[in-house]
């Protein structure tokens, strides 16, 4: 009985030709008929535009009333939190002007002071034993 029991809830759970086939699309039908409204904005247009916002405001570093967009502001109040020892503002500011480091080695050159020609070798013996 536990046998049959298990089996038949298997086959409901399991992918097979009589539990697919029903809710497979149609040639030409799209799986998400109403998807996207047409026009509307990804995220990132939208982001774009609020940053690009400009408002006059007081430059936190020169002390002066500019016109500033929203990044500036943001760029701005994360240089000042740099400037008083915030190490991730200042990490945040040096990734962003210089990308982030890479962890990366480069095998065409021995500068670590690794031989990788040497610890390749020694990989593949190791191998064959």
């Amino acid at each position: 009985m536990e046998f049959t029991t298990t089996y038949a809830l298997k086959k409901l759970i399991m992918a097979n030709d009589e539990n697919i086939k029903p809710f497979e699309f149609k040639k030409g039908q799209s799986g998400n008929p109403k998807g996207r409204p047409v026009g509307s904005k990804n995220r990132s247009t939208i982001v774009k535009k609020w940053l690009e916002t400009v408002e006059k405001a007081k430059n936190p570093i020169s002390g002066e009333s500019e016109d500033l967009s929203q990044e500036d502001m943001i760029t701005l109040a994360i240089l000042k939190k740099a400037r008083t020892g915030d190490v991730r503002a200042y990490k945040e500011l040096m990734d962003s002007l210089y990308g982030t480091a890479k962890d990366t080695i480069d095998i065409n050159t021995n500068e670590v002071g690794i031989d990788f020609d040497e610890l390749l070798a020694a990989m593949k013996k190791n191998d064959k034993q």
